[in-house]
């Protein structure tokens, strides 16, 4: 799995909500996490359209978010910035075929899609912010 800047950024950006009350502006997200304001802006942008985020204007405005944090998962997360979890050209894993010697390769992709979702589908924002990482996590540290 490759995680890239957009999805650093983004959850990030989710565990700072996580560790606030209330909305929080853009801006102070951005400079807790030392991260650039517009890729935050982006970022927020495709979480508030998966429904992890809200966000409001105003003087108390910003974003917050719009689910518990327990119910947040980092799956969830790069889901709505990134897409699938584990994709091969663009296929689900499940949805690619091999032929000959190299037929087995659909199988590696499977077992790591699962082993993507048992860990990135336990850990949730409040798991993060408690540092109360899952058995899963610690015992693979």
């Amino acid at each position: 799995m490759r995680l890239t800047g957009r999805i650093d950024y983004a959850v990030r950006a989710a565990v700072e909500l996580a560790a606030r009350q209330g909305y929080v502006k853009l801006e102070e997200v951005a400079e807790a996490q030392a991260l650039p304001t517009e890729y935050v802006r982006a970022a927020m942008r495709d979480l508030r359209r998966a429904g992890i985020v809200a966000s409001r204007r105003g003087h108390d405005g910003g974003y917050a978010l719009s689910r518990d944090a327990a119910q947040t998962t980092l799956a969830d997360i790069i889901r709505a910035v990134d897409g699938p979890l584990t994709e091969v050209r663009g296929e689900r894993p499940d949805e690619v075929n091999y032929r000959g010697a190299a037929e087995p390769l659909r199988d590696v992709w499977l077992a790591l899609r699962a082993h993507e979702r048992v860990v990135l589908e336990q850990v949730t924002l409040a798991s993060i912010i408690k540092d109360d990482l899952p058995e899963v996590v610690r015992r693979e540290v």
